[in-house]
């Protein structure tokens, strides 16, 4: 009976002497597309968290467009080199995956914001706005402000990447049951100077309506209508982000709306869930983080 007490006293104090594994500190890497506001906003959130945590170290890499996937291939391949144990990244490109298949096989989590791969089982979470939701609120607000018949204009992000895909799939969704013709789309890469000149003004000057699946674009529609001469009151202009010119637009009357993201929150969840993955806790495999019309009734609450 004492020797079974004296092994249990030993098994306890060995197993205090075990540092817990949720106060060991981990190293992660931070990877965003390409610079505009709504990225570094991220990027900011993430300095906070680990301000927030001392144990966290965060190290921090972006690509130099929305296009840029070999850029963004070097910085996973770097954050490997550098002896990670979780990258949280917003993937430019779906093949970008071929990396991080890499990564996994050293044992490094992934934590994907903003959109997903499709297919890539690799994995740990997504934390995202679910785009088809979001773009739906845009669709939803044009169905109010369109009346059978009208034409719309859709300035597309980067054709191929699901998460700009279903803003324009979600967008026509909200639409439903309201016949507008589509005069037009582009491909904008996510880019103000490509929302200035798609030809959909110029093709199409009686054009009732714009969508952009990214604010850059809608900055540079809402510059092409104002250089156009065109009056506010005579089309609308939709756009989603709430950035990157956007308030501007909103505040002067030329755009009516954006549907906002909250990447803050977006950083904030993903990069909480990498450090509990890291340190074996059970995470969501998917995190929505939300998304809500802006208009310039209420977009100071949204600074």
């Amino acid at each position: 009976m004492k020797r079974h007490f004296l092994l249990g006293a030993l098994g306890i104090l060995a197993l205090s002497a075990v540092p817990s594994l949720a106060q060991e500190p981990v190293k992660l890497g931070f990877i965003t597309k390409f610079p505009v506001p709504f990225f570094a906003t991220m990027e900011n959130a993430a300095k906070d968290y680990a301000k927030r945590n001392p144990g966290v170290e965060i190290i921090y890499g972006q690509g130099t467009s929305a296009t840029d996937i070999e850029g963004q291939i070097a910085q996973i391949e770097s954050m490997v080199t550098r002896g990670v144990q979780g990258i949280a990244l917003t993937p430019v490109d779906p093949t970008v995956s071929t990396a991080l298949d890499k990564a996994v096989a050293a044992g490094i989590k992934v934590v994907l914001m903003d959109n997903n791969i499709p297919d890539w089982s690799g994995r740990t979470a997504l934390a995202t706005t679910n785009n088809f939701a979001a773009g739906k609120i845009a669709g939803e607000y044009l169905k109010t402000v369109l009346t059978a018949g009208d034409t719309l204009g859709i300035l597309e992000g980067v054709p191929g990447v699901p998460a700009l895909d279903d803003r324009v799939k979600g967008m026509m969704e909200g639409l439903n049951g309201l016949d507008v013709k589509i005069v037009g789309k582009g491909a904008t890469n996510c880019t103000e100077e490509l929302g200035i000149n798609v030809a959909l003004l110029t093709k199409n000057p009686d054009l009732k309506a714009i969508y952009a699946a990214c604010g850059p674009p809608a900055a540079g529609a809402a510059r092409a209508i104002k250089n156009a001469g065109i009056a506010n009151d005579k089309i609308v202009l939709v756009g989603f982000d709430f950035c990157c010119g956007e308030e501007e637009a909103l505040k002067s009357g030329v755009e009516d709306a954006s549907v906002a993201q909250f990447p803050t929150k977006m950083a904030e969840l993903g990069v909480d869930a990498l450090v509990k993955s890291i340190r074996g806790e059970k995470v969501e495999s998917l995190i929505d983080s939300g998304a809500a019309l802006v208009t310039p009734d209420n977009m100071a609450t949204f600074k």
